[in-house]
Parts: C-alpha cells; sequence; structure tokens
C-alpha cells in the first residue's frame, strides 16, 4: 500500500469514530522521518484510547502493523507510526498545546479529511 493512500485509511478510521479536525500533512520534502503525519483530536481520554484502537484495527486489516505506538493509555496524546506514516491523535488541550501544524505547515503540504 502506497503511503498516501495509508495515511487516507488511517484517516477513514479516524472519521468513522467522531475525530476531529482530521488532517494529512505531507512532511516527505521536510524530514526523513516519515512521508506523512496524519493528525486527529478526540474530545476526551476515552475518545483519543478509541481512536488509536480504531486506527491500529483497520490498518491491521490491511496486514500492517504499527512499528510502535506510544502514549495512547494516557488518552492525552498517542503515536502511532506505521514507518512512512505518523498518526498523532491529541486531546483538545494537547493539540492546541503542540500545534504540530503550525510547525510543519509550509503553505501547500497541508489537507483536511472530509468523508
Amino acid at each position: 500500500m502506497e503511503s498516501y493512500e495509508l495515511s487516507k485509511l488511517c484517516c477513514k478510521a479516524l472519521s468513522a469514530k467522531k475525530a476531529q479536525d482530521i488532517v494529512i500533512l505531507n512532511v516527505a520534502d521536510q524530514t526523513v522521518v516519515c512521508s506523512y503525519f496524519v493528525i486527529a483530536s478526540g474530545k476526551s481520554t476515552t475518545q483519543v484510547r478509541a481512536l488509536g484502537d480504531a486506527v491500529e484495527e483497520e490498518v491491521k486489516k490491511a496486514g500492517i502493523t504499527p512499528v510502535r505506538s506510544e502514549g495512547l493509555r494516557e488518552g492525552r496524546w498517542g503515536v502511532l507510526d506505521f514507518g512512512d506514516v505518523v498518526v498523532h491523535i491529541f486531546n483538545e488541550e494537547s493539540r492546541l498545546f503542540y500545534y504540530l501544524e503550525r510547525l510543519w505547515d509550509s503553505g501547500s503540504n497541508v489537507e483536511r479529511y472530509e468523508d
């Protein structure tokens, strides 16, 4: 599966669980860590955990498992690393604090996900 397709699959799983403000950031020209960040918010710690579980479950159906996963159990900010796609799931307060979009936005690399 291509990286962009994987990022869209992650967005679809997040949207199905009512994640808010889902964005795909193409960071391929800015870092060697990955090509895409997927960023989304949940309204509560419980929803943040559920969003992480939903993404992991949906991507596993495509035969892909995360390289690593961190922070989801606390429910403030979780990361699922699929190699070329890294998914960040925040609660609202943490997303405002870290504001990753601001750090990585180059003007034309942000795509808002809509169903």
